[in-house]
């Protein structure tokens, strides 16, 4: 009989799920659920903070902590007021293509 040397690979695959908000962390990157990559600063900001539950999973939540150089709810609330306003503004312009 001859003897072939299997190659094996050491190749993992992990995924946490939070139980309180159902964030998924994939080989330990944060990915929101459209699929896009996430960063857990901004989940922070977005779900995590907003009920503070004491079994977060999320290594980077701290209660009451705002990551200030990520997306919030204030950020989004100022992007929709503006693109309002751009709107009112455009109302009645004669536009020409």
């Amino acid at each position: 009989m001859i003897s072939v040397e299997k190659e094996v690979s050491d190749l993992t695959f992990s995924r946490v799920e939070c139980p309180k908000c159902g964030a998924v962390w994939m080989n330990g990157q944060h990915y929101w659920n459209t699929g896009q990559k996430g960063d857990e600063e901004t989940l922070s900001n977005l779900v995590c903070g907003i009920k503070n539950f004491k079994d977060c999973i999320n290594p980077k939540h701290k209660e009451g902590h705002i990551y200030g150089d990520k997306d919030t709810w204030e950020k989004r609330a100022g992007k929709i007021k503006k693109i309002v306003e751009d709107i009112d503004d455009a109302q009645g312009t004669d536009y020409q293509i």
